[in-house]
């Protein structure tokens, strides 16, 4: 095979080492669950993993809207918006408008009926990532994680004076 003369065929020298860099591996652990999780329901239900989404926050918060799911599971407002869409048509939630708000959400009986029936496809993605795991292992893991989601915030404040500065250079 003839590679064109400006192809770089060797490794670059300074590279990150994947199997120690913690957001690989984080994204590819997630991938692995969001990618079963998602052929199942599909096979199952006709819903994905955004609409699974949807139902389980409103389960645990009813009453919530488009844009507080969003920030809850960290998702696009579009992708959570399409699910409500998609949620609404197969009457598993409703919506109520509330004067000065955006709408509300609320499972529909079938929908908590759906949501029940979900649930252990997500339980059993856990059951498998964890099976190698003592219950204190699993304390620590989900204590290590939450310390790790509480510096999210400062990823996006970043990315704001990024973008500064990448405009105050041009």
């Amino acid at each position: 095979m003839e590679l064109p003369p400006n192809a770089v065929s060797e490794p670059v020298p300074d590279v990150i080492d994947s199997n120690d860099f913690t957001p690989r591996l984080i994204s590819l652990l997630s991938n692995s669950l969001v990618w079963r999780e998602s052929r199942i329901l599909r096979a199952r239900f006709g819903l994905g993993t955004n609409d699974w989404r949807v139902l389980s926050v409103l389960a645990i918060r009813p009453g919530v809207t488009a844009s507080e799911i969003s920030d809850f599971v960290a998702m696009n407002k579009a992708i959570i918006s399409k699910s409500v869409g998609v949620l609404t048509a197969r009457r598993l939630i409703v919506q109520v408008e509330d004067t000065g708000r955006s709408r509300q959400l609320f499972l529909t009986p079938e929908g908590v009926e759906m949501h029940d029936a979900m649930l252990p496809v997500s339980m059993r993605g856990q059951e498998i990532i964890l099976a190698d795991l003592t219950a204190e292992e699993v304390v620590q893991l989900n204590q290590l994680l939450r310390r790790l989601l509480a510096r999210a915030p400062e990823l996006h404040a970043q990315d704001s004076l990024d973008q500064r500065e990448v405009a105050e250079d041009a």
